[in-house]
């Protein structure tokens, strides 16, 4: 109840109540206050404990849906969405960075197996063409919502049973004195495929950020090949920049 109470609006400002609440709000979640999945009162009980109209809190509530700060689940109610910043400038795997913000990582498997290398990998990780390759593809969550859709691949030498991967990859390059040190990455925006928005719980053409990262051990050999589709209502990057 305390914490509702602190989004109260102040009736003396000159900014509108909906955008005072809405903003009081927006910092609370940013602050942690309000955690992840974790469910709003009704609108009534906005109401009812900081004496605002029904159409102010809805006003509010549709301005934070609308940043994608709160989702809402038919005949459930509204929740805070699970929103993962990645910094630019660090390379960690998905499973820290969720750790680091308190979320609970899990991997959805689809698919964990040993082939020839194709193309693209051929090129971008200097195989030869019959080079036998072990790929990884698996939905990455979130307190249990699926956030990315991914796929890694790697010489079969450094992974040769796929199978024994755990939900992070890098901890278990690491205990296999593997470690990726370094990466390339290049994002852009793309439209989920049918099979994408099906596998993320999206509209088919929803946008979604698409990421390939190239990593590499300290010797600079390239091993790893992975593409991210990341949903982007969930997903930020982040990067400080100094002058």
């Amino acid at each position: 109840m305390d914490k509702l109470l602190a989004l109260k609006p102040d009736e003396d400002n000159s900014t509108p109540l909906y955008l005072q609440l809405s903003q009081k709000l927006a910092t609370a979640i940013n602050a942690g206050v309000w955690h992840a999945n974790e469910a709003l009162p009704s609108e009534r009980a906005f109401c009812d404990a900081l004496g605002v109209s029904r159409v102010t809190a809805r006003k509010a509530m549709d301005l934070l849906f609308e940043q994608g700060l709160i989702m809402r689940r038919q005949g459930s109610g509204t929740y805070i969405t699970p929103k993962l910043e990645q910094p630019l400038s660090r390379l960690s795997s998905f499973s820290e960075e969720l750790s680091l913000r308190g979320f609970h990582p899990s991997s959805q498997w689809i698919s964990r197996d040993v082939g020839f290398a194709r193309q693209e990998e051929v090129l971008k990780l200097g195989l030869s063409p019959n080079t036998q390759v072990a790929r990884l593809q698996r939905l990455r969550k979130a307190d249990g919502v699926v956030m990315a859709i991914e796929t890694t691949t790697l010489p079969a030498r450094y992974l040769p049973h796929p199978e024994r991967v755990g939900d992070s990859l890098y901890q278990w390059l690491d205990s296999a004195g593997t470690p990726i040190v370094r990466a390339l990455q290049h994002i852009r925006a793309v439209n989920a495929t049918e099979e994408q928005a099906a596998l993320a719980g999206i509209a088919p053409g929803t946008a979604m950020l698409h990421i390939t990262r190239v990593g590499y051990l300290q010797n600079n050999l390239a091993i790893e090949l992975t593409h991210t589709y990341c949903r982007n209502d969930y997903y930020d990057f982040v990067a400080e920049l100094r002058r």
